[in-house]
């Protein structure tokens, strides 16, 4: 392959260096675009435009592959801890054991809310979102916490990395304890970060809390199959904000508040909801799979198909398991689910979602996880976000590091010319 790409632009030839990724992909390095041309492409949604180089996470939407630096997602999620792949993509590196628990050990003495952060937790309604609360609750981390993080400094950036991981779980717990009127529980050191998470999350006032290792180890491979997913929409959002040197917390606030629509993070809420109204209408999968199929129909089949993957999902092969084994172990007997199992039969072997491999996504066994454990629909999009930290505190320092340019896309102006008023 050539090593350039030429631009044929009113009657003038331009060249344009290629970049080669390490897994064969290729892009056009059009940064001088505008100042040769004086034109800019025109990309909506920038489906086609690389806006990094990066060397954190790779997927091929074709082949249905994910991998964080070069580990394979269900390898990863088969033998590895949510600490152990956040140091990986943060870090770079698989931690050695002496390098796991110097990190666990740090999360643990940052695992702790100021009084007057939970104060600002409890101030919200009732009726709030708590993807809002999450977003709010994570900027006002700033104030509690006011000098910035001095990226060149490894000291500076360990310590704010070990702060979020350390607080933002509870932040998610206590935001769960508020809407079921629980009150706010201390960090228990003696548990590992996953062991403490359900804890504080199923614990009930007055009562012992038993760990079950089949849900902390469904817990655990949700938070990793979340943890990156290359340069989404909440990913970009992390990047860009940062780009303009905002601290770290406030990058991650932006990146909550992008994660929070149902097109993006907000779609295992979603499959609940449609779930919800299959059941209410009386629980018929086939007329629901038939208007799908049906192009006048505007019903829309949530949790199946993936924008990026062009085959089956490759975490959702993994939480499918992980969803068998849930509700078999909590012997759940719920209506809703039952659907959610109706539509998975059905999809797998209607021809018409098979030959247009519409499988169902991590966004649907997801939900049904979630739903099993009794975890509120709202709180879905927020347990997105705890598994989401790691990948988006790696992209940040990694554009932090690389110096990168503040984000300013360009566009085409479609509006009226030069005019005056008529007065």
């Amino acid at each position: 392959m050539a090593d350039t790409a030429f631009l044929e632009l009113d009657g003038k030839r331009y060249e344009f260096p290629l970049v080669k990724g390490s897994e064969g992909e290729v892009g056009i390095d059009i940064k001088t675009l505008r100042a040769q041309t004086g034109a800019v492409t025109l990309d909506p949604g920038f489906k086609n435009t690389g806006s990094c180089q990066s060397a954190i996470t790779f997927l091929d939407g074709e082949k249905g592959e994910l991998r964080y630096r070069g580990y394979a997602i269900d390898e990863l999620a088969e033998k590895a801890s949510f600490l152990e792949v956040a140091y990986l993509l943060i870090f770079g590196v698989f931690p050695t054991s002496e390098q796991m628990q110097k990190f666990e050990s740090a999360i643990k003495k940052e695992a702790v809310l100021d009084p007057n952060l939970v104060r600002i937790i409890d101030s919200f309604p009732s009726s709030a979102h708590p993807m809002g609360v999450l977003s709010s609750a994570t900027s006002a981390l700033i104030a509690f916490n006011p000098s910035s993080v001095n990226v060149s400094s490894e000291e500076d950036m360990y310590r704010a990395i070990v702060r979020i991981m350390g607080k933002f779980p509870i932040m998610v717990a206590h935001a769960q304890r508020k809407m079921t009127n629980q009150p706010y529980v201390q960090v228990d050191t003696s548990l590992n970060y996953i062991e403490n998470f359900a804890a504080m999350m199923f614990k009930t006032q007055g009562k012992e809390y038993t760990q079950n290792a089949i849900i902390t180890d469904a817990l655990n491979k949700l938070l990793i199959l979340h943890a990156d997913h290359e340069q989404n929409c909440s990913t970009s959002t992390v990047r860009v904000v940062g780009s303009s040197h905002a601290g770290l917390y406030a990058s991650i606030s932006a990146g909550i508040s992008a994660l929070w629509g149902p097109l993006h993070g907000g779609a295992n809420q979603a499959v609940l909801e449609m779930l919800e109204a299959i059941e209410k209408d009386g629980g018929d999968t086939k007329k629901y799979m038939a208007k799908a199929k049906d192009k006048n129909d505007p019903f829309r089949l949530m949790g199946f198909g993936h924008r990026v993957y062009k085959n089956f999902d490759p975490r959702a092969k993994i939480i499918k398991l992980t969803a068998d084994q849930v509700l078999a172990d909590l012997g759940v007997h719920d209506p809703i689910l039952d659907v959610a199992k109706g539509l998975e039969r059905e999809a797998l072997e209607d021809n018409y979602f098979v030959e247009r491999k519409l499988y169902p996504n991590v966004d649907f066994y997801s939900g049904i996880i979630y739903r099993a454990m009794g975890i509120p629909v709202e709180m879905f999009t927020v347990l997105f976000a705890l598994g989401r930290i790691p990948g988006w505190v790696a992209q940040w320092r990694e554009m932090r590091l690389n110096n990168e340019p503040i984000g300013r896309p360009r566009q085409i102006y479609t509006g009226e010319t030069l005019r005056s008023l008529d007065r």
